[in-house]
């Protein structure tokens, strides 16, 4: 049977003869079948077909029953052949499947002794009378291998439907083998046999019903089409994994192990945490074991984008310890030059996590990921699914399984909450998790930036997550004019809360398509605002394939702490990437970025230098399926876990398709070049290309500023810096210079500098309507709005007017009134921070 909550099948086989798993029932002399009216020729073609399958699954015939097989064929009376045959085969049969006349099914047990392995996948046979002729699907099932989980549905406080004795209950897994050279139907023969693999996740006697069916209601009214059989498991073998890293210490790394065919271990469609269904790998410190079967496995070794993966073969047989070892090496250690990298939005519950048996996983399991992906800083954000279960273990400090390299620390996302629909929100640095008068999540304010003021009066940071959702564009130039549709989960409601002082932080990068999340942000810096970029993964929702495939690297000069890398990403002292590239100590004019305020400052305007130390790695040849992240929706992940390969080469894909950002979207055609590029005001102004090969180099550029403006560098898809402001004159950037108009005069624009914007009114809705009012400092504003000449070109602010109207053109979206009843609501609308 296919699980039905998999979708795929993993089946790990034990490499041995079949006739060591069968014997003719205790102290019986084998009989002569009775004679099956069916001819010779389409049966003893089914019998090649279910030899070749047996084969090729790793459990052959016996070579003296292969042998029988052969002469029987070659008999020169049918029916003796055909009984012969039948003798041959019923040994392995664990069920007979009798389909009557009227297609109804009952079912026998058959001789083969059933004997299971831990761990692993034993084959039997089922023998198919068709009294009917029927073609349809054979389907087997059994209450023992339903599955072991509920995937989350996205309640926050989930009901329980999967308890922990069903877990137990729930030890087996099995499928009737319907691919090449088997057929998917049965074929309508009045005798064929059928390839039953039967899984067992535990060892010793374990009991099952399976039951058999051509469909509903092809029960035989009065019959069983069901048989319960008490098998024996022999206990599997301990695989030892040993990893260290760089330096010799014992470390955490992810290990993705298949079988001669590619079959995964532990089999995922039993896996409970530590070891997640919806991941090829699994998670083991030095010394810490996996359980498998005697036979031949590849074992393959990682521990994130900054080392090298290993690949081993490894031999495990019933005598003796079987032990594998890894030295990882890395190819860049940004620690080294006091960058750590981290991802601040990874989830222990939700999307592709089960609520069921419990409401998403541990700290202990969650940590797994963190170290074993290498990352410095995780974040584990509580968010609405299992919200209630999951945040006991918020504490606002590092988590105790934390190590002074490697933090995990539970944060907040504002999703799934009543604000939703206005952008998902990251909320960094907490002290304390829960609102202002709020004990339930649908009491929470309606929209952001009421959350943002309460975040940011504990000192936290604060971000828009996944923040292309919502802002697609079909041009992919940097920056462009159109008018995003503000209706998806990310950014929507930062073109508003970026115009309050110190509301926004930062907005979030790696998760979406780079041209929908650095088109917004381009458009902001160019009218005077300073929020930064920050990176992260979304874990396992946007993909699950693993933590840190989005990451920020920020850089602490002093002691390393969650509080100091914060800061620095506050300070825009960081870069984002997908860790295959690094741009290493951005500075212009020998200011790095992140320090002073980032700002290098001209008398006029001239002539700067900006230099970075870069490095890439990209494989000799184009990737395909090299660590993909999974696209829920298309459930790439399913093909990971198969082993088949993802859906073309990389940097060949959509730009709207998984991995959004990947070192392999920035190859130049089929070379091992990558281009390094300095940006101003969003646009690319001078190109270097590298060989990423993995060595750092020293790139500079020389570049001539007219006015005001930022630089930054990038690796188009793949990393990118934060801003250097460079303010000739002492004015903010733009993005052209002012022009010399009546209304230019330096004293009219200084009188400009901090215009005030009167309230916003919104159209009138039912009961108390809310307005925002704008009254940030907008400073000095290009003379330049959507490719033509503003009739005010020192104010910007009419870019900031045609955003808002946007959003009050898709009110549902962008902007929700609070029903203002009763003092306490009127107090979580305006708090007292």
């Amino acid at each position: 049977m296919k699980s039905q909550k998999f979708g795929f099948l993993v089946r790990p086989i034990l490499p041995v003869p079949l006739f060591a798993l069968s014997v003719l029932l205790t102290g019986a002399v084998p009989r002569k079948p009775a004679q099956t009216h069916v001819a010779l020729q389409p049966f003893a073609q089914q019998v090649r077909q279910v030899e070749s399958a047996l084969g090729y699954l790793g459990q052959p015939l016996a070579e003296q029953d292969q042998e029988a097989i052969n002469r029987a064929i070659g008999e020169v009376d049918e029916a003796a052949a055909i009984g012969h045959l039948e003798q041959i085969l019923d040994k392995y049969t664990l069920a007979i499947v009798d389909i009557n006349p009227e297609s109804r099914v009952k079912v026998q047990p058959g001789t083969a002794k059933p004997e299971l392995v831990e761990a692993g996948a034993r084959i039997f046979l089922v023998k198919v009378l068709n009294h009917a002729g029927v073609t349809a699907k054979l389907e087997a099932q059994s209450p023992n291998a339903l599955p072991v989980l509920l995937q989350s549905d996205g309640s926050p406080e989930p009901p329980r439907k999967v308890a922990p004795d069903d877990v137990r209950d729930r030890w087996m897994d099995l499928e009737l083998y319907d691919k090449n050279p088997m057929s998917s139907r049965l074929s309508g023969l009045p005798l064929e046999y059928r390839i039953l693999t039967i899984y067992s996740r535990d060892s010793g006697q374990r009991s099952a019903e399976i039951s058999f069916n051509v469909g509903q209601g092809t029960q035989d009214i009065g019959f069983r089409n069901d048989i319960t059989v008490v098998f024996t498991a022999l206990p599997a073998h301990a695989l030892r994994l040993q990893v260290q890293d760089e330096h010799r210490a014992a470390a955490m790394a992810a290990f993705t192990i298949r079988d001669r065919l590619g079959r995964l271990y532990p089999n995922p469609a039993k896996r409970l945490a530590p070891d997640l269904f919806f991941q090829p790998q699994v998670y083991r410190a030095n010394g810490e074991t996996v359980r498998v079967p005697a036979g031949s496995y590849t074992v393959t070794a990682s521990m994130g984008p900054e080392y090298q993966p290993q690949t081993k073969q490894v031999e495990v047989t019933a005598a003796g310890a079987s032990e594998v070892s890894f030295a990882m090496q890395r190819w860049i250690d940004p620690p080294k030059y006091h960058w750590y990298s981290g991802d601040h939005h990874v989830h222990a519950a939700g999307c592709s996590h089960y609520q069921n048996p419990t409401e998403g996983v541990q700290p202990g399991d969650m940590v797994r990921q963190i170290q074993g992906e290498k990352l410095n800083v995780g974040a584990v954000l509580t968010w609405g699914p299992c919200y209630y279960y999951q945040k006991q273990f918020f504490s606002g400090k590092d988590h105790p399984l934390s190590k002074p390299d490697g933090l995990m620390h539970y944060d907040l996302e504002v999703s799934g909450f009543p604000s939703s629909h206005a952008g998902h929100l990251v909320l960094l640095g907490l002290t304390n998790q829960d609102y202002p008068y709020c004990a339930r999540l649908e009491e929470w304010p309606t929209w952001d930036l009421p959350i943002l003021r309460w975040a940011k009066s504990q000192g936290a940071m604060t971000g828009f997550a996944h923040s292309g959702w919502g802002l697609e564009s079909k041009s992919r130039e940097l920056p462009n004019y159109e008018v995003p549709g503000f209706d998806g989960i990310g950014a929507n409601e930062y073109i508003v809360d970026v115009t309050h002082p110190d509301a926004v932080d930062f907005i979030s990068t790696m998760d979406t398509p780079y041209p929908w999340e650095l088109n917004i942000w381009y458009h902001t810096l160019n009218v005077g605002f300073r929020t930064r970029i920050s990176g992260e993964t979304d874990f396992p929702c946007i993909t699950d394939a693993r933590v840190g495939q989005g990451r920020i690297y920020a850089k602490v000069d002093g002691p390393f702490s969650y509080s100091g890398w914060l800061e620095a990403i506050h300070a825009g002292r960081s870069y984002v990437s997908d860790g295959r590239s690094h741009l290493i100590d951005f500075a212009v004019n020998d200011l790095e970025v992140g320090t002073k305020a980032s700002e290098v400052k001209l008398a006029q305007k001239g002539t700067v230098r900006a230099r970075v130390k870069v490095a890439a790695f990209l494989s000799p040849v184009p990737l395909d399926s090299d660590n993909i992240p999974s696209d829920r929706g298309k459930q790439y992940w399913k093909a990971a876990v198969a082993g088949t390969s993802g859906p073309g080469y990389i940097h060949d894909r959509p730009i709207d398709q998984n991995p959004y950002w990947h070192i392999e979207r920035a190859r130049i055609g089929n070379t091992r070049q990558v281009p390094v590029e300095l940006v101003m005001n969003g646009k690319p102004i001078a190109r270097k290309e590298i060989l990423a090969d993995g060595t750092i180099q020293d790139v500079s550029f020389e570049a001539p500023v007219e006015f005001s403006s930022w630089l930054a560098v990038r690796i188009l898809g793949s990393s990118h810096t934060n801003p250097i402001f460079v303010l000739v004159d002492g004015k903010p950037p733009t993005t052209t210079p002012a022009r010399s108009t009546p209304n230019s005069s330096p004293s009219a624009r200084s009188e400009r500098a901090r215009p005030q914007i009167e309230a916003y009114p919104l159209p009138p809705r039912p009961h108390q309507p809310l307005y925002i009012k704008l009254t940030d400092s907008l400073g000095y504003a290009p003379p330049v709005v959507d490719g033509r000449e503003s009739p005010r070109a020192g104010d910007r602010l009419q870019l900031v007017r045609r955003y808002l109207s946007q959003f009050t053109l898709n009110l549902p979206i962008a902007v929700v009134f609070l029903k203002a009843e009763s003092p306490r609501q009127q107090a979580i609308a305006s708090p007292k921070f």
